[in-house]
């Protein structure tokens, strides 16, 4: 056996609120909204500090209302929910309320993508990015493991400001050691080197790429992956810096490719005038109604490691 213990598995959303519970232990000013509460995590909160926890029930909009009034005086205050929920339908309490308010908010929205993968469309987040990228003032994450969770629950209490948080639902292996400081600072960072191109993908399609580069490397194809952890801002200059080594560009997201981040990459490529060859690959202009696990719709929408990487050699040939 191994002298080294094997760090437990924990999902994204119970580490995040776990992070945010031992701050709000010392800092009574910490308000956690809660929209669901489903997650185990929220049972300390409810038991412990019941004064800083307010389940707002099946009312998003009003929630964001709450939570405009709390950060108003002064309060570090988190807004939590399922993806689709706590961004779709409540989306104009969000930009009028709180982004155009200028009010330091962080709203979590947890199982991004597919991660309800049996609950459908409603429950599925594959255009929760392209709407919440188009408030202005808005910092968005996409945790890919329990590092960068850690790390950006530190960010939102220790620095407040108006923030979507883009959690999955399940449990993610580590890419980043702990202490690893390179995804807070530069936002997008090579995890994994290759040569002529690379993929840039972020949460779980990060995993989703490095099973790609495998496949490719199978076919002489030797690419690099990339996270993007801060979907926006982008710096343009360590953008440029990240993609100089590489004559082609793949980015792969399990969003919908309209207004995604495939989307942001390349317009941020452009305001940087980086001017290289692009393959987005993510979900078309398609619901799905069929169930059958993650996978099984990943495969549908032609964003799993076997079709990506079909695609991405054809790109590269």
């Amino acid at each position: 056996m191994s002298d080294k213990a094997e760090k437990p598995k924990i999902l994204p959303r119970d580490a995040f609120i776990d992070e945010v519970f031992l701050a709000a232990k010392k800092n009574p000013n910490i308000y956690f909204i809660t929209i669901d509460l489903g997650a185990k995590a929220l049972d300390r909160f409810r038991v412990e500090l019941p004064n800083q926890l307010i389940h707002a029930g099946i009312s998003e909009q009003n929630a964001m209302d709450v939570a405009a009034g709390l950060a108003q005086s002064g309060k570090i205050v988190y807004a939590y929910a399922m993806a689709p929920f706590v961004t779709l339908r409540c989306y104009e309490q969000i930009k009028v309320a709180i982004a155009s308010m200028f009010l330091p908010v962080t709203i979590i929205g947890n199982g991004v993508g597919y991660s309800y993968n049996d609950a459908g469309p409603t429950h599925y987040a594959t255009e929760d990015l392209s709407c919440m990228r188009a408030l202005g003032g808005i910092e968005i994450l996409t945790a890919s493991d329990t590092e960068t969770v850690l790390q950006t629950a530190h960010l939102t209490y220790t620095k407040p400001a108006l923030r979507y948080v883009r959690l999955d639902r399940a449990f993610l292996p580590d890419i980043y050691p702990s202490g690893d400081k390179r995804f807070m600072q530069d936002g997008i960072v090579e995890i994994e080197s290759g040569k002529d191109a690379c993929i840039i993908a972020s949460g779980i399609a990060t995993h989703i790429a490095k099973d790609v580069k495998k496949i490719l490397a199978e076919q002489g194809h030797n690419v690099a992956i990339i996270d993007a952890f801060r979907i926006k801002p982008i710096d343009g200059a360590v953008l440029k810096r990240v993609l100089n080594p590489y004559s082609k560009i793949i980015t792969l997201e399990e969003h919908f490719l309209s207004g995604g981040m495939g989307g942001a990459i390349v317009e941020a490529m452009a305001d940087a005038q980086i001017l290289k060859p692009v393959k987005r690959i993510g979900v078309r202009d398609q619901y799905f109604l069929e169930n059958g696990g993650r996978g099984y719709i990943q495969g549908l929408a032609g964003v799993d490691a076997k079709s990506a990487a079909k695609t991405a050699a054809e790109f590269l040939k």
